[in-house]
């Protein structure tokens, strides 16, 4: 019997609770995180008003402010946040236990077998939304289908406030219509090799056999063979450890001088930071990843003293490795920061006028 799973994203999370909370905020541009000043910084999350503007996350401030000048500068209050994910995640639980967090603001919910005993997970995303909506004044996006890959491309559909249903019968069809640059991890550079190789939807990924496509992408090669068929049984784990968290970027042409390389590895450290202290680790060991244009990947790594959330610390540790790596006279196409080695007590749950009932834009894909 097809599971039924939900993913569950909040919508602009940080910006949504910071304009409920303050109504000066309602309906004007808002990014949380970066620098009235444009001195430094980059936006952690904006609000839809803001998004109209071409404002997006990881933006540096001085770009939000060309876009968008009347734009309004809010530090974060992760605290806040937390609790309000707390708020969310009780939510959940009046439905299933089978709860597994991706961060703050969103969530897989595997309700094959729900505790209500409801049995449409359709009605079920729809009630749990609406929860959302009564209790808390915030608006979530949901997708819900047989898998954790369909369920999350299916809430990325009808944002924001909506929902799409992707059923069983309509999966191999979805599938094939669907645009690579669409399939989740894969950006910008993967998606135009892709491109490059012939291969625009899941229906060109399909024909291709599974030893060809991990010729020319590597081990993830083997998740685009099963996901283009729909073949995803990756399980909802409540109880996830995470043993790691990590950020990198594939670079549209090489880096060929270390301060190109400095400055981009400063930017991934940014990010980094921001996702220990969303999801509230902290990390001993700093990993460095770095991929030459032959495709070749090394790693360096130190153990700090204590365990760090601390952006200059990564930031300078990180670049420390990758200048005593010998990188001043190679050609990179990308760069990774991880940070692992957390406490044990840190390392779970880790790893983001519409209708009364909450149903509104709902998109169903049977």
């Amino acid at each position: 019997m097809p599971r039924k799973i939900i993913h569950i994203d909040m919508d602009a999370f940080y910006a949504s609770v910071e304009q409920r909370d303050n109504p000066d905020y309602r309906g004007k541009p808002v990014v949380v995180g970066g620098s009235p000043e444009g001195r430094g910084g980059v936006v952690a999350t904006a609000s839809y008003e803001a998004r109209k503007f071409g404002i997006r996350s990881a933006m540096p401030s001085k770009k939000a402010l060309e876009l968008c000048p009347h734009v309004i500068f809010v530090r974060p209050r992760f605290d806040v946040y937390k609790l309000v994910s707390q708020q969310i995640r009780e939510i959940f639980s009046r439905y299933t236990d089978l709860i597994e967090p991706l961060s703050l603001d969103e969530a897989f919910l595997d309700v094959t077998v729900d505790k209500q005993g409801i049995g449409s997970a359709i009605d079920i995303a729809t009630a749990i939304r609406a929860a959302i909506r009564s209790e808390l004044n915030l608006t979530a996006s949901a997708g819900i289908s047989i898998s954790k890959f369909l369920a999350k491309t299916a809430s990325d559909m009808n944002k924001p406030d909506g929902q799409t249903f992707i059923g069983p019968s309509r999966v191999a069809a979805f599938m094939e219509t669907l645009p690579v640059e669409k399939f989740f991890g894969v950006g910008k550079v993967t998606a135009a090799k892709m491109n490059s190789l012939g291969l625009f939807t899941g229906a060109d990924l399909k024909k291709k056999d599974e030893a060809e496509l991990v010729r020319h992408f590597g081990k993830v090669g083997h998740f685009y063979y099963q996901i283009a068929r729909g073949i995803d049984e990756r399980p909802v784990r409540p109880d996830r450890e995470t043993k790691s968290l990590a950020a990198e970027d594939t670079f549209p042409a090489d880096l060929t001088t270390l301060a190109d390389m400095v400055q981009e590895l400063e930017k991934i450290a940014v990010t980094v930071s921001q996702r220990l202290v969303r999801n509230e680790l902290k990390g001993r060991t700093i990993t460095v990843k770095i991929k030459y244009a032959d495709f070749r990947q090394i790693t360096r790594s130190r153990s700090l003293a204590t365990a760090t959330d601390d952006l200059a610390t990564i930031r300078d540790t990180a670049v420390e490795l990758l200048t005593g790596s010998g990188v001043d006279d190679k050609k990179i196409r990308l760069l990774g920061i991880s940070v692992s080695n957390f406490d044990a007590a840190q390392a779970t749950d880790s790893d983001s006028a519409p209708s009364s009932n909450g149903a509104k834009n709902q998109l169903e894909l049977f």
